[in-house]
């Protein structure tokens, strides 16, 4: 297993993590699995053996049941784990039990730490944005828990690069801690990140995880155009994130054509591709069964060879967009002149 830094923080991470959406189950989310502690205990394990080391959860999977299974079954062994979790969904029906004011991240930390059976959070994260709540508000609140040692970092995700940058300039302001790291969606069905958010994180040297690296299974190997799976399939039930299906297509045919070149799966070589990416700091894989965890994880070994990820990228890539274009432009007529010249 490689091990990353995580932004400036000094910890290394391992660049699999294990995700924990399908713990728990229940009517809104079984859809993405429902593993008993028993399961999942077994998945943790696997895990560990293998050198990961970063876990990630939320306090909304499973309506909480995936931290409570997450903190059982790493009992004794929480020393050898990074818990990373989330704030910022709907945890009850109460008017406040949502969003990114101090009153719901106070509850909010309080009710994980108790679900996990911790006294700490290594990686304490804002789900997403919220658009009501002041950003002093919030990051005051998230310092004051960096402080108190109940977290010990804070982190975004889904969020664009201008509202990074504006939170950090805030945390800079008043001396708070910053966030050391984005969790977002990256795969070579989405790469929409490379446009801001990839140079945000690099400018500020902070830690890149990312969520779905199989665009939520499509990249699977499951999925061409002569088989669209089938009902049961999790993509077919719940096609999240959403993806243009002609241009998956094409870039499951190359990957197709390099697995079986590698005597491997398409899996592991879309995973390999944003593992490949020198800008990312973890990949967080979900799996119902040891089989799916292992087949993950031996995508960690696969290095992509210029050929493989020149092909990989010219199916995949995004097009140019303003105010790229006019960049692009404007240096190719420098370089022009200056070579007539």
């Amino acid at each position: 297993m490689k091990y990353n830094l995580l932004g400036n923080t000094g910890v290394l991470v391992s660049e699999i993590a294990l995700g924990t959406m399908t713990f728990g189950g229940g009517d809104t989310w079984g859809i993405f699995g429902s593993l008993d502690e028993k399961e999942a205990g077994r998945l943790v394990d696997q895990a560990l053996d293998a050198g990961v080391n970063l876990f990630d959860t939320a306090d909304v999977y499973a309506e909480g049941r995936s931290e409570e299974i997450l903190g059982k079954v790493l009992k004794g062994k929480r020393h050898q784990a990074i818990i990373a979790t989330k704030v910022r969904a709907r945890t009850g029906l109460g008017v406040n039990e949502i969003g990114l004011s101090r009153l719901h991240i106070i509850q909010g930390v309080e009710a994980s730490l108790k679900r996990l059976g911790t006294d700490y959070i290594d990686l304490y994260q804002i789900h997403n944005p919220d658009q009501i709540t002041d950003w002093e508000e919030t990051l005051r609140a998230l310092d004051d828990l960096v402080r108190s040692g109940k977290v010990r970092y804070i982190g975004c995700s889904n969020m664009s690069g201008w509202e990074m940058m504006k939170a950090r300039g805030i945390s800079g302001r008043y001396g708070f801690n910053t966030f050391k790291s984005s969790q977002s969606y990256y795969s070579l069905a989405g790469r929409e990140i490379e446009r801001e958010i990839i140079p945000v994180v690099k400018d500020q040297n902070m830690g890149l995880l990312i969520w779905s690296p199989l665009a939520g299974g499509f990249l699977s190997g499951k999925y061409t155009r002569d088989h669209q799976g089938s009902t049961n399939d999790r993509h077919t039930k719940f096609a999240f994130p959403p993806v243009d299906k002609e241009k998956s297509y094409a870039i499951i045919d190359v990957l197709q054509e390099i697995a079986a070149a590698r005597e491997t799966s398409v899996a592991s070589i879309a995973l390999a591709w944003v593992l490949n990416q020198e800008v990312v700091t973890s990949v967080i894989v979900g799996a119902k069964r040891p089989d799916q965890l292992q087949s993950n994880l031996e995508a960690s070994g696969i290095i992509l060879n210029e050929d493989e990820l020149a092909r990989l990228d010219e199916v995949s890539r995004l097009p140019e967009e303003y105010p790229a274009w006019s960049f692009m432009e404007n240096d190719e007529n420098i370089v022009r002149k200056h070579t007539q010249k």
